[in-house]
C-alpha cells in the first residue's frame, strides 16, 4: 500500500505526517517560515528521512497563506470588479461595504454593465457586447489584468458570465479572469465579494502553488498534490491556483477533521489550541460545521462555504500578565522556543503557566519555579474560563458531547471543561496533518429551483446527481461517492414555487 503525506502549514508550525491506509508513520513538527515554503521543505525533508519519497502517492497541503495575505493586506493584486445587473444594482456599487485600506490596496477598481438573470433564469437585461468590450478597453488601459465578473443570480444560470469573461478576455489578453458562479453561492454582494477577493489573489497563488510544486520536487518527490478547502475536502493544486479563497480557514477545518479520524468520534466539539490562537469548531457526522450565516474574512463579507468557528487569542504562545488576570492575546507566535521561559528566554507565556503548574513537561521546569503559586492559580483560571466560554459557545445542546483536544498547544486544556469530559485522541498534536492526509474530494450544488412543470423531488433528484457528478469530476473514486448534506428550503418570498436545494457529495481520492 502507498504513502500519503498530509502537511499544515500554522501561524506557528508546520506539520507533516506520513500515513499507510489508516496508519500514522511518522509525524513531524517544523517551525513555519516567512515564506511559508520554506517550513514546508523542512517538514517534508526530515519526514523523507524515513520515508523512500517514491513509495509516496499522492502529498495534501493546507495553508493559511491566502487568508494571512487578505488580513494583512499584502501581495493583493490590482482587481477590476465587473458587475452584470443595471440598471437593478446601481445602488450598490461593488465593494460598497469593504474597509477603506483594503479597498485602496487593490485600485477600487469598478465597473457596472447590464445583464443578469432572475430567481428562475429570466433575463433581468440583455447582456451589451460593445458595453463589455468597452469596459474591457479601459481595464487594458489601466493596465489591470485581474478580473472578477459577477452576474445577479448566476448559481442559477452561469450563461452570461460565461459570455462576459469571453468578451473580456478578448480585449484584455492574459487577463485571469474569475466568475461568481464557480465561488459563492446565492446572495449578490456576499457572493461579489468572495469573487474579487479570490481574482486579487490569482498572482500570489501563481507564485505559491508554484513554491509549492518545488518544494516537492527539491525533496525527490514526483507524486500528484492537492489544497484542502474549507469545507474538509480537496482541491488539485490547478483548480487552487484558480480558486485560492478556496483553502480559507481549511487549517480548522483540518484540524477538525483529524480529530474525528483520531478518534473515531462523528459528533463533537473540536478544540484546537495553536500557538497564538484556539479555534473552536462543531464536528457533525465527521465534518466540520457549516456556518449558517454570513462569515467575515478580513473584514468582508462572504457568503462561500465556511466552518463555523470560534476563535480566541489563546495559544501556547500567549502573553501573561504579571498577575496572571489575562492571557493573550498578544503572542511570542512561532518564537516561542526562543522567547518562552522554559526555553530561556524572558518572556512570560501560557505554556510557561502550565510547565510550573506541573501539567505538562516541556522545557526546563526549573526555569519557572519562581513564579507565585497565585500568579499560577490566577492565570490557570483566566485560561479556563476562555476555554469554557468558547466550547459553550460552539454547543447547541444541554446534553453532554465530547470536547476533543488538538494542536500542539493542546496541554493548556484541563481534563475537564465544565460538565464535558476532554478527550485527547492519539497523534493529537498533529491532527491538522492528518486532516489534511485523510481527505476526500467533493462536489456541491447550490442553486434556486423553479419548481412551475417539476417537483420538488426531481429538483432534489438533479441536484445530487450534479453533486455527485462534480465530484468525480474533482477527482472521487466513483464507487465511493456518497451524499452526505441536502437542505431544502422553499423561498415563500418569491413569486411562483421555488426552493432553494443545497447538496454535498464526498468521496475518496482516485489515487
Amino acid at each position: 500500500m502507498t504513502v500519503r503525506i498530509g502537511i499544515d502549514v500554522g501561524g506557528t508550525n508546520t506539520d507533516a505526517v506520513a500515513m499507510r491506509g489508516r496508519e500514522v508513520l511518522h509525524a513531524v513538527k517544523a517551525a513555519t517560515t516567512a515564506d511559508v515554503t520554506g517550513g514546508v521543505l523542512d517538514a517534508l525533508q526530515t519526514l523523507l528521512r524515513d520515508v523512500a519519497p517514491a513509495s509516496v502517492s499522492v502529498v495534501m497541503i493546507g495553508t493559511t497563506h491566502f487568508t494571512n495575505a487578505v488580513v494583512q493586506r499584502r501581495d493583493l493584486e490590482p482587481t477590476a470588479a465587473v458587475r452584470l445587473g443595471l440598471p437593478a444594482t446601481e445602488c450598490l456599487p461593488p465593494m460598497v461595504d469593504w474597509p477603506v485600506d483594503l479597498r485602496d490596496a487593490i485600485g477600487n477598481h469598478w465597473f457596472l454593465a447590464h445583464g443578469g438573470c432572475e430567481y428562475d433564469g429570466r433575463e433581468l437585461s440583455p447582456l451589451d457586447p460593445a458595453e463589455l468590450a468597452g469596459i474591457g478597453v479601459e481595464i487594458a488601459r489601466r493596465g489591470i489584468r485581474a478580473v472578477a465578473v459577477t452576474s445577479v443570480f448566476s448559481p442559477v444560470s452561469a450563461a452570461m458570465e460565461d459570455e462576459a469573461a469571453r468578451i473580456l478576455a478578448h480585449a484584455v489578453p492574459g487577463a485571469r479572469i474569475t466568475r461568481s458562479a464557480e465561488i459563492g453561492r446565492v446572495g449578490l454582494l456576499e457572493r461579489e465579494n468572495a469573487t474579487i477577493m479570490n481574482a486579487c489573489l490569482s498572482t500570489l497563488s501563481h507564485r505559491t502553488i508554484g513554491a509549492f510544486r518545488t518544494a516537492l520536487a527539491a525533496s525527490g518527490l514526483r507524486c500528484p498534490f492537492y489544497l484542502t478547502q474549507n469545507d474538509g475536502t480537496l482541491m488539485g493544486a490547478d483548480i487552487a491556483e484558480r480558486y485560492p479563497v478556496l483553502t480559507f480557514a481549511s487549517g480548522p477545518t483540518n484540524s477538525m477533521r483529524g480529530a474525528a479520524f483520531l478518534s473515531g468520534t462523528m459528533d463533537a466539539i473540536v478544540v484546537d489550541v495553536g500557538g497564538t490562537t484556539t479555534d473552536v469548531g462543531a464536528l457533525t457526522k465527521g465534518f466540520p460545521r457549516q456556518a449558517s450565516v454570513v462569515v467575515e474574512v478580513g473584514e468582508v463579507r462572504t457568503n462561500f462555504r465556511m466552518p463555523d468557528v470560534f476563535s480566541i487569542g489563546l495559544g501556547g504562545g500567549s502573553l501573561v500578565a504579571a498577575d496572571g488576570a489575562t492571557v493573550g492575546p498578544s503572542s511570542v507566535g512561532f518564537r516561542l522556543r526562543e522567547q518562552a521561559l522554559v526555553f530561556g528566554g524572558g518572556t512570560l507565556t501560557a505554556t510557561d503557566i502550565v510547565v510550573a503548574a506541573g501539567a505538562a513537561e516541556v522545557g526546563d521546569r526549573a526555569r519557572v519555579a519562581h513564579l507565585s503559586p497565585e500568579l499560577i492559580r490566577s492565570a490557570e483560571a483566566c485560561m479556563v474560563r476562555m476555554l469554557t466560554e468558547a466550547v459553550e459557545r460552539m454547543r447547541l445542546t444541554p446534553e453532554p458531547v465530547p470536547v476533543l483536544v488538538v494542536g500542539g498547544g493542546g496541554i493548556l486544556v484541563p481534563d475537564r471543561l465544565g460538565d464535558l469530559e476532554v478527550v485527547r485522541p492519539p497523534h493529537h498534536a498533529v491532527a491538522n496533518a492528518i486532516g489534511a492526509a485523510i481527505a476526500q474530494v467533493s462536489g456541491e450544488v447550490d442553486r434556486v429551483f423553479a419548481l412551475e412543470g417539476t417537483t420538488r423531488d426531481a429538483a432534489l433528484a438533479r441536484a445530487k446527481a450534479d453533486a455527485v457528478a462534480r465530484a468525480i469530476a474533482a477527482g472521487a473514486a466513483p464507487d465511493t461517492v456518497e451524499i452526505v448534506d441536502v437542505e431544502d428550503v422553499p423561498l415563500a418570498y418569491l413569486p411562483g414555487s421555488a426552493t432553494r436545494i443545497r447538496v454535498k457529495a464526498v468521496g475518496d481520492l482516485r489515487v
